[in-house]
This record gives C-alpha cells, sequence and structure tokens, in this order.
C-alpha cells in the first residue's frame, strides 16, 4: 500500500462545542494517516459535529415543583388519582390538578405517555 499523499488528504473539520472535546478529538486523528484537520475556516470534505441529544430537557420540564415530581414519580407506579391523593395525603381534586399540570409541562397525551416522556428525557428513571 502507498501512502496517501498530503494533497490527497481526506481535510477533516472540527466543530465541537466543547473545547477539551475538541483537542482530545484533534489528537487521536492528528496521527492518522491520510487524514488532515482543516484549519479553521477552511473548506473539509467532512465535518465532525457534536450531535444533539436525542431527547432534551426542556425549560418546561426542568421547572416541574417537587410536588409535580413526586406525582410523576406515583404515575410511573401506576397510581390512579386516588392513589396519589391518599399517597401524598391531598384530595383527589389537587391530584387531578397535579396530574394536569405535567401533562402540559410534558407535552403528552396522557398519563402513560407523561412517564414515557419523562423516562426518555432523562427527568425520571425507572
Amino acid at each position: 500500500m502507498t501512502e496517501i499523499e498530503a494533497d490527497d488528504a481526506l481535510v477533516v473539520a472540527l466543530r465541537l462545542s466543547d473545547p477539551a472535546l475538541a483537542e482530545r478529538v484533534a489528537t487521536i486523528l492528528a496521527g492518522t494517516p491520510g487524514l488532515r484537520l482543516a484549519a479553521p475556516d477552511e473548506p473539509a470534505d467532512l465535518a465532525l459535529v457534536a450531535a444533539p441529544t436525542a431527547y432534551t430537557i426542556s425549560e418546561r420540564e426542568s421547572a416541574l415543583t417537587p410536588r409535580e415530581h413526586e406525582v410523576l414519580l406515583l404515575l410511573a407506579e401506576g397510581a390512579s388519582n386516588k392513589g396519589v391523593a391518599r399517597r401524598l395525603g391531598i384530595s383527589v381534586h389537587t391530584a387531578k390538578f397535579h396530574v394536569r399540570q405535567l401533562l402540559d409541562k410534558l407535552d403528552a397525551t396522557g398519563r402513560t405517555d407523561a412517564v414515557a416522556h419523562a423516562a426518555r428525557r432523562g427527568v425520571i428513571h425507572l
């Protein structure tokens, strides 16, 4: 196998927001034959970018109150509104209010959907 000429090298641009990660990746790639890191603003054949998180916790989700979080955990256990009310020492009406708030904040269509959204996004761990 012949060594690849510098002009034929694959030019790779790093577009990572974390400077430490960018430096680690650059160090790893620097010694790779047939590959050259692009200078800033230089056109590249390939760009390595940070992948967006599949599920992010929105500002609304991070704004769950401690009580809403408790209700969410009870929903994950399969508790009914009546069960939530008993376990938390609140009225059924208040339990329904908390469930409605959770559905709105998690943009969920129902109780199971709220638990699924919360679990996927790391709001709760099952």
